[in-house]
């Protein structure tokens, strides 16, 4: 039998490490699940954790085993079904597998899903994961509060930390040298100078000469000449090998961060062609917009307009709680987002989002009106409008307008069905799916 034992430390919060592994591992499944009760939730319970089961089967982990080498033969004490060379049937359908799904049976064991809690945090990553607010502009805005240092240069002056060390000894290295140099130069022609005073020293003794007044003299001369070079070499050895004007400090500088600010216009229709569970599935769908605006982008503005046969800005609580209704004409919501636009939203300072909510029922030739502004007005200073129609019905005059801007205006402009509360997700993750670069 090998035992493996992991000898590791424990680090801190190891169980929180080990969680989101798991969590990356069932990621498909958890996304499912959380798909799946973003349809069942109400409005007010949209942003809290969910309950996840797995199966068993699709959590068992690796484990390491001898396999069975050799003949072996066991004997199985008690056994009053099989005798020698009998075959062993199979387990029935269901034996020995646990879960949902199996009837009544008086044999046969198992074990039940896996179930756990993930947090409100995680609800919402797996929710939004993968999305992001198409064509968003990084735009410099007045009165930025953001910023980051960025590397500027070499200085003289700074705080230990930021000591550039091959800067300091490149500094250091030319000091010396330029320092060092003459002297350096003067010592390399002694040592030289002496080689050869000592060679002609050798070769004279060789040779047995015996002019005493040159040799005299030429030992006067390799003296003063080694007394130099080491006067010399003191010299050069006095030369600190690091000084404090060598060294050298990275410069950085506070700079301003570009800011994505955007705003986000939410348009409902509330006329009395909308019903109680079409309004539902359009608050949901807002709900879901608001939250993911709210959790991926700080600087995001929300604009809350509702409207039957006039349009009116309002806070969030009237906006998703407001029982007014009316007629239907929806330009009159594409006119007041125009207003709101030229008082408080410049297009060159802000990025202009749109998503639109409505049955599709609009007030004869309206729709022709609401095609002008949008073509005409707004789609050029909007970076995205996506328009949302809840029904199961044939469209009608409002969705083969906005076909045709669709058709001219690929890039900013969107429209997709919803039927019921099972579309709602998926649509919103295909109007909103971040895109491959």
């Amino acid at each position: 039998m090998a035992y493996i034992i992991d000898r590791r430390l424990n680090s801190k919060k190891k169980s929180t490490v080990n969680r989101q592994r798991f969590l990356r591992r069932y990621q498909q499944r958890i996304k499912k699940a959380v798909s799946e009760a973003i349809d069942k939730r109400s409005i007010t319970d949209m942003d809290k954790g969910e309950q996840i089961s797995i199966p068993t089967k699709d959590i068992t982990e690796p484990t390491f085993q001898h396999g069975s080498g050799g003949k072996n033969t066991r004997v199985l004490p008690g056994n009053d079904q099989f005798t020698r060379d009998d075959h062993i049937q199979r387990p029935r359908n269901g034996q020995g597998q646990g879960g949902a799904g199996q009837g009544a049976s008086d044999s046969g064991d198992g074990m039940d899903e896996f179930a756990f809690q993930i947090t409100q945090e995680e609800f919402l990553n797996f929710m939004f994961e993968d999305l992001e607010l198409p064509n968003l502009v990084k735009r410099q805005l007045m009165g930025v509060d953001n910023f980051e240092f960025r590397r500027a240069g070499i200085s003289n002056e700074g705080n230990p930390g930021k000591v550039n060390i091959i800067r300091s000894l490149r500094s250091a290295n030319s000091r010396r040298i330029a320092l060092t140099a003459k002297k350096r130069r003067r010592l390399k022609a002694i040592l030289k100078e002496l080689e050869e005073l000592e060679e002609e020293e050798q070769k004279e003794a060789d040779d047995n000469s015996a002019d005493l007044l040159a040799q005299d003299d030429r030992a006067k001369q390799i003296t003063a000449l080694k007394t130099e070079a080491q006067e010399l070499q003191t010299k050069i050895k006095r030369v600190p090998w690091l000084d404090d004007f060598d060294l050298k400090y990275n410069l950085h500088v506070k700079h301003p961060l570009p800011q994505s600010k955007a705003v986000m216009f939410c348009i409902m229709d509330v006329s009395g062609s909308m019903d109680q569970n079409t309004k539902d599935i359009a608050k949901r769908f807002f709900l879901l917009l608001y939250l993911f605006l709210q959790r991926n982008y700080e600087r995001t503005e929300v604009v809350f307009i509702r409207h039957h046969t006039s349009a009116k800005e309002v806070d969030e609580q009237e906006f998703f709680y407001s029982r007014e209704t009316g007629g239907t004409i929806v330009s009159s919501a594409l006119h007041l987002m125009d207003n709101i636009l030229t008082t408080r939203y410049s297009p060159s300072q802000w990025n202009i989002y749109c998503a639109q909510a409505s049955d599709g029922d609009n007030w004869n030739d309206d729709s022709s009106v609401c095609y002008k502004l949008l073509t005409e007005k707004l789609l050029h200073k909007l970076q995205y409008f996506s328009y949302i129609e809840i029904t199961s019905r044939d469209h009608q005059a409002l969705w083969h307008a906005y076909g045709k801007i669709l058709e001219d205006f690929p890039d900013t402009f969107a429209m997709k069905q919803l039927e019921d509360t099972a579309d709602i997700y998926p649509v919103f993750r295909q109007l909103f799916q971040k895109k491959a670069l």
